[in-house]
């Protein structure tokens, strides 16, 4: 085993601060990375802050990893020492549930280990992330990061670029789609990206007109300001595809009557209290309203693998490991754009 230096949550209420702990050894399929970078997830801190329930701690928080490859298991057979790999939502599962199989691996039937406040698949080792030297990892869930792409700037995509190229990709987004993103933040700014290099004509909507000039930066054709009853009328009947980040509370039936025929709008926020949804607004017009939850190993490397074709990275703003707790305060304020990475040399 070899220690591991990190930042851990001891606490609902402390602040993150120094910690070590014990890696497990490289396993004949494992591999090691030396984390160079992990972007911060809003989830980082609703767990961190036990805002879900059931948080587990000391807590190592962070599952947007990338880094190079120190060490590989005997029978590793894609990857090798020097590699750049990165390490996203998940660390393994059972492989073998239908779900599994289907390569959905972050709905496993027998619960699937999370990168950290989760277990192992023996149920009793607990697993730690990011914001810490090095990962110990299973091939199987290790993904190849093209040195194409800003190492850096490439962190988040193992959460917020998958988290939105998953239902993208899910209904088929193409050249001449119209979609809409609600929300310019971590999640919306990649929708946008994606989105528009699919090909599709991509609207932002958002409370926000101080958003516009960026969205447009990011690639979106058009914008909407959905503080104005108005831009609802305009837009009636317009997209094929919405992408919903939002987690604060917000009627989704609005938003629906926004979409075409047989349209679907796919909810990636989670607001605190349940949304009434109003039969009607999905009866006419076939409409499909669904949710979307990250995306399995597959999928990710596809995912990642479209970002270097394209040319894709998150924005971010890079940020030394001691300033995390600051930088969850800003968080809170949604102060930044669009969203920060912690340089784990920096530790």
């Amino acid at each position: 085993m070899a220690i591991a230096k990190a930042y851990a949550a001891t606490s609902p209420s402390a602040p993150l601060t120094p910690f070590q702990f014990e890696r497990r050894a490289v396993g004949p399929h494992d591999i090691q990375i030396e984390i160079a970078y992990c972007g911060i997830c809003h989830s980082d801190l609703h767990q961190v802050r036990d805002e879900w329930g059931g948080s587990k701690f000391p807590m190592v928080p962070g599952h947007e990893i990338v880094g190079r490859v120190t060490a590989a298991g005997a029978h590793v057979k894609g990857f090798k020492t020097g590699d750049l790999a990165g390490v996203g939502c998940l660390v393994d599962s059972c492989r073998t549930c239908p779900s599994c199989q289907r390569h959905f691996e972050q709905f496993c039937e027998k619960g699937a280990a999370f990168t950290y406040n989760s277990f192992e698949m023996d149920k009793k080792t607990p697993t730690q992330g990011g914001y810490s030297s090095s990962v110990v990892v299973d091939e199987a869930f290790a993904l190849k990061v093209s040195p194409k792409l800003d190492l850096a700037a490439a962190a988040p995509l193992l959460c917020a670029g998958i988290t939105t190229y998953s239902p993208l990709r899910r209904f088929n987004t193409k050249k001449g789609d119209k979609v809409g993103v609600v929300g310019l933040g971590g999640l919306g700014h990649m929708a946008v990206k994606l989105a528009a290099a699919m090909g599709a004509e991509v609207t932002m909507l958002s409370t926000s007109k101080s958003k516009e000039a960026d969205a447009r930066k990011l690639g979106a054709h058009h914008f909407g300001l959905t503080s104005d009853d108005a831009t609802f009328k305009r837009l009636a009947g317009q997209f094929d595809l919405i992408i919903d980040t939002i987690s604060a509370p917000h009627d989704y039936n609005k938003y629906l009557g926004l979409l075409r025929l047989e349209g679907a709008m796919v909810l990636l926020g989670v607001p605190p209290e349940p949304t009434p949804v109003a039969a009607g607004s999905l009866i006419f017009g076939h409409k499909v309203l669904t949710g979307s939850l990250i995306g399995g190993i597959k999928e990710t490397q596809e995912m990642l693998d479209f970002c270097a074709e394209h040319g894709i990275v998150s924005e971010i703003e890079l940020i030394p490991v001691q300033q995390v707790n600051e930088a969850y305060e800003r968080m809170l304020k949604n102060d930044v754009r669009y969203r920060f990475v912690l340089d784990m040399k920096t530790l």
